[in-house]
C-alpha cells in the first residue's frame, strides 16, 4: 500500500513497458520513425497509447475525436481499438507531419478508419456541430496548442454523448502548472486544470500518465 505516485525512474518505466505493453508492430514502427524528428517528443508513449486503446475499448467506443494528430501515433492506437466501421476524426493543420504516419495507417489496416482533416480544429469542430453531430461523439483526446485547449473542450464536450470521455494530454506540463507560471502554455494549462476541477458537468481525474492524463466523463442528464 502507498499513499501517493510512485516516482518512476527508467529502470521501473522498462519494467512498466515490458509487462504491460502490448504494442502493434506499426505502432512500434511508427513510434521509432519519428524517434529522431526534430519534434519526437511531442509523441506520447507506448504505455499511454495503450491505455487510451483500453479507454476506447472500455467505452465501446465507435466514433472519436483527436485535435493534434502529430505523425499520427495516437490515431493509430486509437484506430486499432475501434471496432469494425468505427471513425476517427483527426484534426491537424500539418501535412508534413501527418504525412509521416500515412503508410503506418495503411499497412495496419486502419486508414479506413481514419478521416484526417487538415484545418485549424475549431473550424472543423464548429463544422461538426453545425452539422448536427452533438452528443454524437464516444470519446476525444486533445493535445494540440495549450492556448486552444478550453476551446477545443467546449466543443468536444458538445458533441460528446453523456458518458463519453475527452482525454487531455500534457495537463501537468512537466511539473510547471505547480508554480507560478512564466509563460502563456503554463498559465492556459493552468486555467483550464482550474476549470475542469470545479466543472459539474463533468466526471474527472487528472491521472500521472506521461506528462499528465485528464480524464473528463461527460455527466448523465
Amino acid at each position: 500500500m502507498t499513499s501517493r505516485t510512485l516516482p518512476i525512474d527508467d529502470r521501473l518505466y522498462r519494467y512498466v513497458l515490458a509487462h504491460s505493453v502490448r504494442e502493434h508492430p506499426e505502432l512500434a514502427a511508427l513510434r521509432e520513425a519519428t524517434r529522431d524528428h526534430p519534434h519526437a517528443g511531442m509523441q506520447i508513449g507506448p504505455d499511454q497509447g495503450q491505455f487510451m486503446a483500453l479507454l476506447v475499448r472500455l467505452l465501446a467506443a465507435k466514433r472519436t475525436i483527436e485535435i493534434g494528430t502529430f505523425t499520427g501515433y495516437s490515431a493509430l492506437a486509437v484506430a486499432l481499438a475501434l471496432p469494425d466501421g468505427g471513425h476517427l476524426l483527426a484534426c491537424d493543420i500539418s501535412d508534413e507531419y501527418t504525412r509521416v504516419g500515412r503508410p503506418f495507417w495503411r499497412r495496419a489496416g486502419v486508414e479506413h478508419k481514419i478521416e484526417l482533416v487538415l484545418a485549424p480544429a475549431r473550424q472543423t469542430l464548429d463544422a461538426r456541430l453545425a452539422a448536427g453531430e452533438a452528443g454524437t461523439y464516444d470519446f476525444a483526446f486533445i493535445d494540440a496548442d495549450k492556448a486552444g485547449y478550453d476551446a477545443y473542450y467546449e466543443r468536444c464536450l458538445q458533441l460528446m454523448r453523456p458518458g463519453g470521455v475527452i482525454a487531455f494530454d500534457n495537463t501537468l506540463w512537466g511539473g510547471a502548472v505547480a508554480a507560478p507560471a512564466q509563460d502563456a502554455d503554463t498559465a492556459a494549462l493552468q486555467a483550464l486544470n482550474d476549470k475542469l476541477h470545479g466543472d459539474e458537468r463533468i466526471d474527472l481525474s487528472l491521472l500521472t500518465v506521461g506528462d499528465g492524463l485528464t480524464l473528463a466523463r461527460k455527466r448523465l442528464p
